[in-house]
């Protein structure tokens, strides 16, 4: 197996302490938003042998398994992260592999540059994620009911969210859902600017519930994201719990470190809380208007002390093995290609000691056995 070095990206909403903490260092003042851990060509992990792309391409069986590569094709189809918010992330969605397909031709065809910052689709793949939280973790999830959204709108008191709340009493849960993130999206800047702060203040004001909107609003004042927001449900994960984000579904994560992994793609279709290029159309044509729990996940316990996030997705499959001081070495070794990463304590994995934040890639059929006392997440792929 091959110890990782990974890169870190220095997103301006990354937290300027969590990523160090985790590694034992000090920090050096830059915000640390994730540290990547795959064969992903934007900041591919690196190894003893070449980066991990290098090591794939030059044996693609050998190192994802027969079985892998004739599923996904010779590259490894997850990427993993530790994702460390210190401010609110975009809110986002991604699309279903067909809209990414259409999406991906139809840009190749009119010629729109990879690179261009008004391009949607960067490859032709899905990007289904999970976030399992290492502390406690801070996001939004999917659409409230019509009429929750509406009650928490209609409590701020500001007359211009009158008609957003009218709509949302009146009609059915995908027409109320749809025509108000429409409204909130087209709507006049300045105006929504307007009404942004505005509501800010009532949610400051208010507190509870609201808080979180405020926090928002601090971070983005006058975005139409912070009205968006507040359409969507509102969750805080305690260390061990995650989300599944499945195609459609709008989402942001605000604030905490976690452990993130997700198809090799980079399709992102952004709401607000950014400054980057919102394509309406397009994102309306993705978005899933439908309201529904954001089903917090925990890990189901299996025989030998692993314990699974269950997702339907098969590009990435995460676990976790919480190893209790002096407790017999697991064999881990799969047909499929892994990476562990030890979150706590000081693991051995083969012949690599392991402390937080540090972690190895297992080529497929490659005995892996792990002992210690701490927590290993594994990533691996279901074929």
């Amino acid at each position: 197996m091959d110890r990782l070095v990974n890169t870190v990206r220095p997103y301006a909403w990354g937290s300027t302490t969590a990523i160090p903490k985790l590694l034992g260092v000090q920090p050096g003042g830059e915000p640390q938003a994730e540290m990547w851990m795959g064969a992903h060509p934007g900041a591919p992990s690196r190894t003893a042998r070449g980066t991990l792309v290098e090591v794939i391409d030059a044996a693609p069986e050998r190192e994802l398994g027969a079985e892998t590569v004739a599923k996904f094709g010779p590259h490894l189809p997850f990427l993993l992260k530790i994702l460390a918010a210190g401010a609110p992330l975009s809110l986002q969605v991604h699309p279903n592999p067909s809209q990414a397909e259409e999406g991906y031709a139809d840009e190749e065809a009119r010629g729109v540059p990879v690179d261009a910052p008004y391009r949607n689709y960067k490859d032709a793949n899905h990007k289904p994620e999970l976030i399992c939280a290492l502390t406690e973790f801070e996001g939004l999830c999917g659409f409230r009911a019509p009429g929750e959204a509406a009650d928490l709108l209609a409590a701020l008191g500001v007359d211009a969210l009158e008609p957003y709340v009218d709509l949302l009493r009146a009609n059915p849960e995908d027409a109320a859902l749809r025509e108000v993130l429409t409204a909130i999206l087209t709507a006049d800047r300045e105006e929504t600017a307007r009404t942004v702060a505005e509501a800010a203040a009532a949610c400051a004001r208010l507190g509870g519930e609201h808080a979180p909107y405020a926090g928002i609003a601090h971070h983005y004042p006058g975005d139409p994201g912070v009205l968006a927001a507040m359409l969507l449900n509102h969750v805080r994960l305690q260390p061990g719990e995650a989300l599944f984000l499945g195609a459609g579904i709008p989402h942001a994560y605000l604030d905490g470190l976690g452990v993130e992994i997700m198809a090799n793609s980079d399709n992102v279709l952004r709401c607000g809380l950014t400054p980057k290029h919102v394509d309406v159309p397009e994102l309306l044509r993705v978005v899933r208007f439908e309201a529904g729990d954001p089903g917090v996940l925990r890990p189901e316990a299996g025989p030998d002390g692993e314990e699974v996030y269950e997702t339907p997705i098969d590009e990435f499959r995460l676990s976790r093995y919480v190893l209790p001081e002096g407790a017999a070495a697991h064999d881990l070794t799969l047909g499929t290609p892994q990476i562990l990463l030890c979150t706590a304590g000081s693991v051995r994995a083969g012949e690599h000691e392991l402390s937080p934040g540090q972690s190895v890639f297992v080529p497929a059929g490659e005995t892996a056995e792990v002992s210690g006392a701490g927590t290993v997440f594994r990533a691996t792929v279901v074929v």
